[in-house]
């Protein structure tokens, strides 16, 4: 239970920090998509037995909030879920990593500020510098891969990268949803008609 408490609280912090930050509303997206693929051909999708956000041979809360946001934008689009054989696999994976900066602080003249009593009498050392400070912050990173079932081929790929928010830890079930949602407007896709799938057969 200790781990599977801890694995869960790495996807949480993963997933929140894909939400954004205070200078950016909105996670950087990148997309790739395969030079020859046709999204319209498929008509189905499901996911794999595990995803990359399953931990220890366990589903998470973290993998039935990303499911959930993830059927909701391919069905917005028109693709039916199945449980067996669809023409898609969606799968998921995220990370979290430090990021660590150097920024300058404001400057301020020598005779005020903390270091105000130095003013006239003596200056620092040779390359001494007080005017800039270093920030180590969390950067989440989620992939959402978009996989051709029948020939085991990724044909589509969504990345989104953000620095960790507080607030949403709070609330990781939207964090998510906002997040899947941000990169599904880069998704050119929506369904057709595959003869093969089982949503044809069905009907």
């Amino acid at each position: 239970m200790k781990y599977l408490n801890r694995s869960l609280g790495v996807c949480a912090v993963a997933f929140a920090a894909l939400a954004g930050c205070a200078s950016n509303p909105t996670p950087d997206i990148h997309v790739h998509v395969a030079p020859d693929a046709n999204l319209s051909k498929y008509a189905t999708f499901g996911f794999p037995d595990q995803t990359g956000t399953d931990r220890g041979g366990y589903s998470t809360l973290i993998t039935s909030y990303f499911k959930t946001a993830v059927r909701d934008q391919m069905e917005q689009r028109g693709y039916h879920y199945v449980d067996a054989n669809p023409d898609l696999l969606v799968n998921f994976y995220a990370k979290v990593h430090e990021r660590t900066e150097v920024r300058p602080d404001p400057t301020y003249p020598a005779a005020y500020g903390y270091y105000g009593y130095r003013y006239g009498l003596y200056g620092a050392w040779p390359l001494y510098d007080n005017d800039v400070r270093t920030v180590t912050y969390p950067i989440g990173t989620a992939n959402i891969d978009v996989v051709d079932a029948h020939k085991k081929e990724m044909i589509w790929e969504g990345v989104a990268q953000g620095r960790l928010r507080d607030e949403d830890m709070n609330n990781p079930r939207d964090s998510i949803s906002r997040v899947v949602t941000q990169v599904f407007t880069h998704f050119p896709g929506r369904a057709g008609i595959n003869p093969n799938s089982q949503a044809s057969d069905s009907q």
